[in-house]
């Protein structure tokens, strides 16, 4: 598995044009799932690092976008639990990281937001009734929410596993 790892590396990881590349093509993929542009755009940049941080300027002069579109994407990025924002020593400029856990954090995230809408379907199920077509379909939502609830816990421990056997920790 390394030596296809070192074989599809890029000499030194420094080719601006394969990073470019990776960049565009993972952001359009994360823009087909739902993501805005400059988020995907930075996500994809911070990714795809070195470090796995970059400042502000470094994001801009990469991308070739906007000091306002560089915060407006970690902004949203920072909501979602996608990006961390950090001090640079000595330096009152910030820098964005990416962790290597970004998803799973994401979705742990999206807990406290499955089990509003699950509170509000089941308002809505006690509005119109079961015996209602509305009724019925809010309960489907419903069922589907806490169907998916129970699934995420078991998955997210299942990945635990899988990342600390295959990742090492």
């Amino acid at each position: 598995m390394d030596e296809r790892r070192t074989e599809s590396r890029v000499d030194g990881g420094d080719d601006e044009a394969a990073l470019s590349l990776f960049v565009e093509r993972f952001a359009a993929q994360l823009l087909q799932a739902g993501m805005s542009r400059m988020p995907a755009r930075v996500f994809a940049a911070l990714l795809s690092s070195e470090r796995g941080a970059l400042t502000s300027a470094e994001l801009g002069e990469l991308l070739k976008i906007s000091p306002a579109a560089v915060s407006g994407a970690v902004r949203y990025l920072a909501q979602v639990n996608m990006v961390s924002r950090e001090r640079e020593p000595g330096s009152r400029r910030e820098r964005y990281r990416v962790q290597g856990d970004q998803w799973y954090t994401a979705l742990l995230g999206r807990d406290t937001m499955m089990k509003n809408w699950q509170a509000t379907m089941q308002e809505g199920v006690d509005r119109f009734g079961l015996d209602t077509p509305q009724g019925r379909r809010i309960n489907d939502t419903l069922e589907f929410f806490r169907f998916l609830e129970k699934e995420l816990g078991s998955l997210m421990q299942r990945w635990a596993a899988h990342r600390a056997e295959h990742l090492g920790g």
